[in-house]
């Protein structure tokens, strides 16, 4: 599949064929797809918003078959916030799921080598976020290339009330224990469907976050970091499915306020 054929399949949320992304055997020719994919998109006007990375909570690994962090752009137009409750729209989506994550806010560029400090320096703000992947592989069964290549599975992603770092934790350490030891009660209609905790991200989102700052600039072409950038670091739960008509809720016990999205 051409980058060309990625970016339609994307826009129309048409699944692929059945062997589309065969192509895709190894992570840096997925990458190289990838970014000649968020080239096309910015050349057509689109700006770029930030980073997700997928695939950092371990506990989901053995079930899709995927064992290493990946990463793909977000979009001013997939990325929406809110005041604790917003509406998605799950239009032109390819088998969408639910994920609630710990999303990041940048003020600076981190320093070349950063350290976890360096990058706690560099941060602006932390908030709650569902951020709504989807798989054009049918049934979601995919390898690690294949996510990197559809878009880092990214569909949209909905940010709640932002909480200052500053306001938050006095350092890294604080921060990452504070984040670390954080759960949340995922729950669609009221009901409980699952719980997570953010120990479950590389252990801790501001550590997910270090690994996909290193990740990002070992990888050629890719664009660093910048000031205004939000970084979104990977579910605490298993990712859900999801249809129009529903409503879904995170509750954090700490450090996060709660977070609720209606679909469309």
């Amino acid at each position: 599949m051409t980058p060309q054929d990625l970016l339609k399949h994307s826009d129309t949320g048409e699944p692929w064929p059945v062997n589309g992304g065969a192509e895709f055997a190894e992570l840096p020719s997925a990458y190289r797809s990838a970014l000649a994919v968020r080239a096309l998109r910015i050349g057509r006007g689109e700006i770029p918003r930030g980073y997700k990375i997928g695939f950092t909570n371990r506990t989901i690994w053995p079930r899709y078959g995927v064992f290493v962090p990946i990463w793909g752009s977000m979009w001013q137009t997939t990325v929406d916030a809110c005041d604790g409750a917003g509406t998605v729209s799950l239009a032109r989506l390819c088998q969408p799921r639910i994920e609630p994550e710990a999303v990041f806010g940048f003020k600076a560029t981190p320093r070349t080598d950063a350290s976890l400090e360096d990058l706690f320096d560099a941060l602006d703000w932390v908030a709650p976020g569902f951020e709504i992947v989807q798989s054009h592989r049918p049934d979601w069964k995919f390898t690690a290339p294949q996510t990197v290549a559809d878009g880092g599975l990214h569909g949209r992603l909905l940010v709640g009330r932002k909480r200052s770092i500053a306001d938050l934790a006095p350092d890294a350490d604080r921060l990452h224990r504070m984040l670390a030891a954080a759960r949340v009660r995922l729950l669609k209609g009221g009901s409980l469907v699952e719980e997570g905790a953010g120990a479950h991200v590389l252990d801790s989102p501001l550590h997910a976050l270090l690994h996909f700052l290193v990740e990002l600039r070992s990888c050629p072409g890719a664009t660093d970091l910048a000031a205004g950038d939000i970084v979104t670091t990977g579910t605490w739960t298993d990712a859900w499915p999801v249809q129009a008509g529903e409503t879904w809720t995170a509750r954090f016990d700490s450090a996060l306020p709660s977070l609720e999205v209606r679909f469309t």
